[in-house]
């Protein structure tokens, strides 16, 4: 027995011992891994976690601190944190009016994850610029989506989907009575408040990619609507967070007022029809595509924006097409203006333009009547 005894004695000894040495070298922090490696030489000495992000990375956006991305823009544009400013680390120098004025604020610099450089150098940079309170968050843009964050998107990126006519949805959080007074072009009004009543308008498909925004930084509307996507199951939802506000940075007066999509791609809402034609006319041109003898029999709206391209001719007449407003085509059942409509995207055109998948009731002096679901 009293061998037993010493033996475990001895064994113990032995552990606590080499216990001992590991720990005088240096040993495993608290919520770290053990590495052998030291940090390469180019690694900023004042490295912070998600969870100190967490507390910067806010909506609306904290004025005590910027978040920089330091990847070239075009990923920056693909998906970012929220809200970050993208400055990337070779344009730093050039692009350092984004910074604070106030040298004391915080600066925190991320990039693609560990491996990368970017943000490092930047952080360097920032201090020989005289910044005093600068961090890298040194896991990154991967480890950011990894912890169940939501992506932001850029202005450019928004607008690429537009001009390309991707199969994306844009759902400004705004109330109803802001939308009216104009929106991103293609985009569905769900206001937050009656979200859990309109959730019939988002797609059937769950992997379908939406883009939620509103009023820009300061606007918490977007991210809450976001969430509630994702908990219907929605995979591929992010944040256009500089919203209407950015957009009509980048589009100037093309920003069409208004418009929902209706349910096929490319295609105007018949209550979005209705209240342009009869309120707001002249934001966009009325083209008309039904042949000469539906127009002398039954008439056709005369706004001044109204246009008359019967189908036969549509398509030599695409090139004298305007380009100035958007366009709405419309016949008197739908297949027509669909046709017009895929016509002008099978010729790459990078026209705005819209169809009315609906029937119609047309009468000399007066606004034709949707008379028809889609």
């Amino acid at each position: 027995m009293k061998q037993i005894c010493r033996h475990i004695w001895d064994v113990s000894l032995a552990i606590f011992l080499i216990l001992g040495v590991f720990l005088a070298a240096g040993g495993v922090h608290a919520g770290e891994k053990a590495s052998s490696a030291a940090p390469p030489d180019w690694y900023y000495p004042a490295i912070v976690d998600a969870d100190f992000l967490s507390q910067y990375a806010t909506i609306p956006q904290r004025k005590d601190v910027v978040i920089v991305d330091s990847r070239p823009l075009k990923k920056y544009d693909k998906g970012h944190i929220v809200p970050a400013v993208g400055i990337p680390q070779r344009k730093l120098e050039k692009m350092k009016h984004l910074l604070p004025q106030d040298k004391s604020a915080l600066l925190v610099f991320y990039c693609g994850g560990f491996k990368c450089p970017l943000s490092h150098k930047a952080a360097f940079q920032a201090e020989r610029l005289g910044y005093k309170n600068v961090k890298v968050y040194a896991a990154g843009y991967p480890d950011w989506i990894k912890k169940g964050n939501i992506p932001g998107v850029s202005e450019t990126y928004v607008k690429k989907l537009i001009d390309g006519n991707a199969d994306s949805i844009l759902v400004d959080a705004r109330p109803e009575k802001k939308f009216r007074k104009g929106s991103v072009p293609t985009a569905i009004n769900i206001p937050y408040r009656k979200f859990d009543g309109l959730t019939q308008l988002l797609p059937a498909e769950k992997d379908k990619e939406l883009i939620f925004f509103c009023g820009g930084y300061k606007c918490p509307l977007s991210p809450k609507s976001a969430k509630k996507a994702i908990q219907l199951g929605y995979t591929k939802v992010k944040l256009f967070q500089s919203g209407y506000p950015g957009w009509k940075k980048v589009a100037g007066n093309s920003t069409s007022p208004m418009i929902t999509a209706g349910g096929e791609k490319g295609s105007i809402s018949i209550e979005s029809f209705t209240r342009l034609i009869r309120d707001d006319p002249e934001s966009f041109y009325w083209v008309d595509v039904r042949d000469r003898v539906e127009i002398d029999v039954d008439g056709t709206f005369g706004g001044k924006t109204a246009l008359w391209i019967p189908m036969d001719e549509f398509e030599t007449a695409i090139p004298t097409l305007p380009a100035d407003k958007p366009l709405v085509f419309y016949c008197n059942n739908g297949a027509r203006s669909m046709d017009a409509y895929d016509i002008l995207q099978e010729k790459g055109s990078k026209l705005e333009a819209y169809f009315l998948e609906a029937s119609l009731e047309f009468a000399k002096q007066a606004l034709p009547k949707v008379v028809a679901s889609e």
